[in-house]
């Protein structure tokens, strides 16, 4: 047996194996959906990025995804796009939960931010059940 795969083995994974989520994604910005009634990922949830406009006060939209099997949706927004402001990530929460079968309270979830510092990390997590749903500042 190879020294690769003793080190696999044993719960090692070699640099040139490692993945990361930033290493698919170099966004600024990133989020994930948990599905906290069935203990799971919030996969395949259509959302969308928006930046407030401070001169319309109108909403932009940035990009719009789909979270993957992990919950997550990489490449929210290039660190070039990223910019000192006001922005919302709204999640479309009714056609998930009825993709399953279910109804939900809420139909969408928009939660809106600051951005004061466009050089750091933000991580926005979702933590969702049909009737509730909590958020935080991650990093």
């Amino acid at each position: 047996m190879s020294a690769h795969r003793i080190q696999q083995l044993k719960g090692h994974i070699l640099p040139e194996n490692k993945t990361t989520a930033m290493a698919v994604s170099s966004s600024p910005l990133t989020t994930h959906v948990l599905n906290t009634a069935k203990g799971v990922p919030g996969s395949n949830m259509a959302l969308s990025l928006h930046r407030l406009d401070p001169s319309s006060e109108t909403w932009m939209i940035i990009t719009t995804g789909t979270t993957n099997a992990d919950g997550r949706c990489p490449g929210l927004i290039t660190q070039q796009m990223f910019l000192s402001g006001v922005y919302k990530l709204r999640f479309e929460t009714a056609p998930y939960w009825e993709s399953m079968g279910e109804t939900s309270f809420y139909p969408y979830v928009e939660i809106v931010f600051t951005i004061n510092n466009p050089g750091q990390k933000y991580h926005i997590p979702l933590l969702l059940s049909r009737f509730s749903y909590s958020t935080y500042r991650g990093s």
